[in-house]
């Protein structure tokens, strides 16, 4: 039951980091401290052996060393790098592959799409703000989308998700 709530509460900040991203293209530091630490007492919940659980701390501190490089290369915003790798604790190298892949895929179809929205939607004062905001070219893109989900699609492939059959 431990694990279940977990995961409800992991998908759920994922879906604010990326309301979040949407809204203001900024990722408060707090969801990235906060997925990460609740993966601790979820790991241990789960009875995950403490050499597991220090593997998956370790993987997510390495995808955060590689996000500061991307952050410094301007590729990744520094909200972006955090959240991807409080989400890669939560993986760890097992179901890192599904994850990395989704958010592949979303950020790439999402940057597609708000980059034709720039330069076929115009901006208008009847427009909410934030619409408005993201329609402006030199804005960067809410990759927290992506990452959340990429988070929400790896959640069947993270070591102590309840299968379908020993749900209660």
């Amino acid at each position: 039951m431990v694990e279940l709530l977990a995961l409800a509460a992991f998908a759920a900040l994922l879906i604010y980091a990326a309301c979040s991203d949407v809204a203001s293209l900024t990722i408060p530091n707090w969801i990235s401290i906060a997925l990460t630490a609740l993966f601790i007492p979820a790991a241990l919940a789960a009875r995950m052996p403490l050499g597991d659980l220090a593997m998956h701390v370790a993987f997510g501190f390495g995808v955060l060393v590689v996000g500061f490089f991307l952050f410094q290369a301007n590729v990744f915003g520094g909200g972006d790098a955090k959240l991807l790798a409080a989400v890669s604790v939560w993986t760890g190298f097992p179901a890192f592959a599904p994850f990395i892949l989704g958010t592949a895929v979303a950020g790439g179809l999402l940057a597609v799409m708000l980059l034709a929205a720039r330069q076929f939607v115009p901006l208008t004062e009847t427009t909410p703000g934030f619409v408005n905001h993201l329609l402006k070219k030199q804005n960067g893109i809410p990759y927290g989308v992506a990452i959340m989900f990429g988070g929400l699609i790896a959640i069947p492939s993270l070591p102590f998700a309840l299968s379908p059959l020993t749900l209660p």
